[in-house]
C-alpha cells in the first residue's frame, strides 16, 4: 500500500476545493518554473530550479530528461537521490484529488535509479537504490532496491543478485 495521507472533503469534488489546500500563487509560480525546467537543456539549471525554487531534494548528478513533469502543487514532497535519471516525459505526482478526498504522499527515489521514458510515479511510493523502471510504467507501489520493474500494473521483471 502506498504511504499517503487522506484528507476528506465535503461538498464538490476535492479538485474544486484545491485552493483550500494550496495557495493559487504557489500553483502559478510552480507551474511557470516547472515549464521552464521541462524545456531547459541545461541539467545543472534544471536541478537549481527544482532545488532552490521548488524545494525538491535532488542529489548530485541526477538528470531529468526533457519534458519531465513534477508535481505542481507539492514538489517539496519529492526526493531524488544522487546519480539517478528521470526519463523523458515522466510524471512524478505527490498528490491525488479525488471525489470525496485528496491524498498527499512523499515520493522518494533512491540513488542510481533509472526511470524510463513516459512513466507515471504516484504519490506515496519509494523506489529503492539501483532500481530500474521500464519505459511506460505506472509506479503505484514501492520498488525494492536493485529491482527491474515495468508495466501497468507494475510487476517485477528481474531482481539483481546481492553483491
Amino acid at each position: 500500500m502506498r504511504k499517503v495521507t487522506r484528507h476528506p472533503v465535503d461538498g464538490p469534488n476535492a479538485l474544486w476545493q484545491i485552493y483550500r489546500t494550496v495557495s493559487p500563487w504557489k500553483g502559478v509560480k510552480n507551474f511557470i518554473f516547472i515549464q521552464l525546467a521541462r524545456y531547459c537543456p541545461v541539467l545543472s539549471l534544471k536541478n537549481w530550479i527544482y532545488r532552490r525554487i521548488l524545494g525538491m531534494r535532488i542529489g548530485e548528478y541526477t538528470a531529468f530528461g526533457l519534458m519531465v513533469m513534477v508535481d505542481v502543487f507539492f514538489p517539496e514532497k519529492i526526493t531524488i537521490g544522487r546519480n539517478s535519471i528521470i526519463g523523458y516525459n515522466t510524471t512524478i505526482l505527490a498528490h491525488e484529488y479525488l471525489i470525496k478526498e485528496y491524498r498527499l504522499g512523499e515520493v522518494i527515489i533512491g540513488d542510481e535509479v533509472m526511470i524510463g521514458a513516459n512513466c507515471t510515479i504516484l504519490p506515496g511510493v519509494t523506489i529503492g537504490d539501483g532500481a530500474v523502471v521500464a519505459a511506460g510504467s505506472v509506479v503505484h507501489k514501492d520498488v525494492a532496491p536493485g529491482s527491474f520493474v515495468g508495466g501497468n500494473p507494475l510487476r517485477v521483471i528481474e531482481r539483481k543478485a546481492d553483491e
